[in-house]
């Protein structure tokens, strides 16, 4: 779990999505090992997810989706991607167009590095688990698919 603000990393401001994730995520039976915060900086952004793909099944991102100029996180997650899984991204925005037009202009990207799948959520409490909430009952199964287990039930 690795939340992107420049604010949270500085310390001026709480860091509120990543636990928000975190706790979705712990409550769907995943266990998360680790909890971070980095600036929106794309060289440590994909060093992160570059040195956790070795060692964890699912990382997700927080933050750094948006429109705005220090808005990286999409460019930073392809960079280390071998191969994207776009219908876990559009279904995120689907589902979220749903709620607010606003989820279209999510850049967020899902994408697998090695034999971890990697999830880009919106920075906000509200975006980031109203997006993690529609691909959470697929992720067990991807994370599964990707450790060489095959079959098509969705609690692989």
């Amino acid at each position: 779990m690795l939340t992107i603000s420049d604010r949270a990393s500085a310390g001026a401001m709480k860091d509120d999505s990543g636990p928000a994730v975190a706790k979705l995520l712990e409550a769907a039976g995943f266990e998360v090992a680790v909890l971070d915060v980095v600036p929106d900086d794309g060289a440590r952004i994909s060093a992160w997810l570059r040195a956790r793909a070795q060692a964890f099944d699912l990382l997700l991102t927080t933050g750094g989706t948006g429109l705005g100029a220090r808005d990286v996180t999409p460019e930073a997650t392809a960079a280390v991607l071998d191969y994207e899984v776009p219908g876990l991204a559009e279904l995120m925005r689907q589902k979220g167009f749903r709620k607010t037009p606003l989820a279209a202009l999510s850049r967020s990207r899902v994408g697998v590095r090695g034999r971890a799948l990697i999830v880009n959520l919106p920075g906000s409490v509200k975006g980031a688990t109203e997006s993690l909430e529609a691909v959470l009952p697929v992720l067990g199964h991807a994370v599964g698919q990707l450790k060489g287990r095959a079959g098509h039930s969705l609690n692989s």
